[in-house]
């Protein structure tokens, strides 16, 4: 099996960013690539594009919302 995440080494540990679906004490092989922010060509400005979108994202509800007993009432 096969994961890819991302993670930060500090104090001579490195630590995962994402969950890793390993058992206890499981030997696993480590490939090490550095990610540097300069590697993410247009991240930033990717992320304000993004902002941007959702701050301009509308929308409306055309029904009422059930209830808290009609979500609960189910057969």
């Amino acid at each position: 099996m096969t994961q890819i995440t991302e993670a930060i080494y500090k104090h001579g540990v490195l630590k995962p960013l994402g969950g890793l679906e390993l058992r206890e004490e499981q030997r696993v092989r480590l490939i090490v690539e550095s990610i540097e922010e300069r590697d993410r060509p247009g991240r930033a400005d990717a992320l304000q594009r993004l902002r941007a979108g959702i701050e301009g994202m509308q929308f409306v509800l055309r029904d009422r919302l059930p209830s808290r007993d009609e979500l609960h009432d189910r057969p």
